[in-house]
């Protein structure tokens, strides 16, 4: 199957931008910097022109300000709003912490999307991105059971599966994504992976300094289940408050020995029927 973009999202062959030069680029989102302004969903939304499915707009979840729920086909950036008692020496008691995260695509190494989608729907572009190439997709929805992260969904009006792209007609044109432009604290910071890790690391090692031990990084390490992220995140509390994966692995990681035992067994088999119909007949 081709991995050649086409259709809505364009050609890989142009030279503007980073692709002159392509690198694998990524997010680092760090949620000790984030003011919940929400300012990156709207932003998403706006540039891809993603429809609005009602509730998500005019209507709260009743869980504290978050009004989108979830990632989602329609909601590419999710702003949780995560409220904690906490006991605090500086309000001498409890109080509450508030924990506001930008989730979105992790944009896997390993990604269990890309292995089971059967049309070529599903493709990695020059900047190390995974995105969906709505005209190619069928609407199987075998990449929404296979991502660990639940990212992917399916729009109700035409069934098939939608996903942030990380802007990539933005970054074709040598622009970064709407969602990292439009944020005003650079809670949500746009650039080459491997750069983005080292400030990540000097982040977190402020963060300790600071007081807080309990900060750590989710999806930097290239060496995790899913081979690193390139959406990765800087988190003050364990991942599972989050709404994420305390230890996410590629779901199609058994798929090779699973062939391999079921053509062992498809050998036996044929061996079994070759011996029955080559025995002596009474």
């Amino acid at each position: 199957m081709s991995n050649r973009l086409h259709g809505p999202l364009g050609d890989v062959s142009g030279d503007a931008g980073y692709a002159e030069h392509p690198v694998r680029v990524g997010f680092f989102t760090d949620p000790s910097a984030c003011i919940g302004c929400k300012a990156c969903e709207v932003a998403c939304k706006e540039w891809n022109g993603l429809p609005d499915s009602g509730s998500d707009v005019l209507a709260l979840t009743g869980m504290s300000y978050d009004n989108t729920g979830a990632l989602g086909a329609n909601s590419w950036r999710h702003v949780a709003f995560i409220e904690q008692d906490v006991i605090s020496e500086v309000a001498d008691g409890q109080t509450t912490r508030w924990l506001m995260a930008s989730d979105v695509c992790k944009h896997c190494t390993h990604a269990a999307c890309l292995d089971v989608c059967p049309t070529g729907a599903l493709v990695r572009t020059e900047f190390g991105t995974v995105i969906v190439q709505p005209d190619v997709c069928n609407g199987c929805a075998y990449c929404v059971s296979a991502c660990p992260f639940g990212v992917i969904d399916r729009r109700e009006d035409d069934g098939r599966a939608w996903k942030c792209t990380m802007c990539y007609d933005r970054l074709r044109g040598g622009l970064e994504p709407a969602c990292a432009k439009a944020c005003p604290t650079d809670s949500i910071q746009f650039g080459p992976l491997d750069e983005l890790r080292e400030i990540a690391s000097v982040r977190l090692a402020d963060l300790h300094a600071g007081g807080y031990p309990e900060a750590r990084l989710y999806g930097a390490d290239p060496e995790d289940g899913i081979g690193g992220a390139g959406a990765f995140f800087l988190l003050l509390d364990e991942p599972e408050v989050y709404g994420l994966p305390p230890d996410p692995v590629v779901t199609t990681r058994d798929l090779p020995s699973m062939w391999r035992w079921a053509g062992a067994a498809a050998a036996v088999l044929a061996a079994g029927v070759a011996v029955a119909f080559a025995g002596p007949r009474p």
